[in-house]
């Protein structure tokens, strides 16, 4: 279970009134805490601070996010040399109706959880993917943060009946590529990768980020740009991105296989060279 706190005093509860919990009028982050340290957290400080200003959300100041954190990880039960790290902040309550205040006053709720580590087998043969029939509703004015509104998402995840299925991917109603349910993908083709382009839905995660910085600073061609899904079935590998488990290969989707090549594993050096190596079960 989840351990929360607002204002580092453990909480179990909130208002029903809470905009939250009437309409999803709110942001949240999702952090790996290695070692007490939260990990990217200028990348999710930033999309954070853009979330807010895209909702008419009063952006708490960053002393105030890391002192919430770090009063909430300094206090849990839960061991924090690993775990994971829920920062949600929530227009707060309001009287009955749509309308609130623009920059209106926010709530910060901190929530921490265990994090179990992934097979060590994944992380060398690859996962397994399917194609998602839930599409993402266009919406740029949403896309690219993490609006508390994840039914899309919810969705998704339904679809994955199969125990061997690790993720799913979504599509727009336009077919094009976007993201996982709980990652980014990048297609590997010859020596450059691709990525979906997020200016219409999906959510640009920060190991996304994290991972288009390193491929900018060894040089290696990663494009942003609309992905057809029939780019997914040319491709000569995958890769799906994630805040905690950092970069996967993707082994099959459907019935479509790739082998981790070599590009693969040079990208996946590259990453834990650059701090964020996982320790696999």
């Amino acid at each position: 279970m989840t351990q929360w706190f607002r204002e580092g005093l453990s909480l179990d509860s909130i208002s029903i009134d809470d905009r939250s919990v009437q309409y999803g009028d709110g942001l949240f982050e999702t952090i790996a805490i290695r070692d007490g340290e939260p990990r990217l957290w200028r990348y999710h400080l930033e999309r954070l601070h853009a979330g807010c200003a895209r909702l008419g959300l009063a952006a708490p100041a960053k002393a105030a996010l890391e002192d919430a954190l770090s009063s909430a990880v300094a206090v849990s039960r839960i061991d924090a040399r690993r775990c994971v790290a829920k920062v949600l902040i929530s227009a707060g309550q309001t009287p009955r109706g749509y309308r609130r205040d623009l920059d209106g006053a926010v709530t910060i709720l901190v929530g921490l959880s265990e994090s179990a580590r992934l097979p060590a087998a994944i992380y060398q043969d690859g996962v397994i993917l399917q194609l998602c029939n839930t599409r993402l509703a266009a919406q740029p004015q949403l896309a690219g943060i993490k609006t508390l509104n994840r039914l899309e998402q919810v969705l998704a995840s339904r679809e994955l009946h199969d125990e061997a299925v690790f993720e799913g991917l979504t599509l727009d109603t336009d077919d094009r590529l976007i993201c996982g349910t709980m990652s980014n993908v990048f297609l590997i083709e010859g020596q450059s990768l691709v990525t979906p382009a997020m200016t219409r839905c999906g959510v640009s995660g920060v190991m996304r980020r994290h991972l288009l910085t390193i491929l900018a600073e060894a040089a290696i061609d990663a494009e942003v740009r609309d992905v057809a899904i029939d780019e997914l079935w040319s491709c000569d590998g995958v890769l799906i991105t994630n805040s905690q488990f950092g970069v996967l290969p993707v082994k099959c989707c459907g019935e479509k296989s790739w082998q981790p090549a070599d590009m693969t594993r040079r990208i996946m050096k590259m990453v834990a060279d650059s701090g964020i190596e996982e320790q696999p079960a």
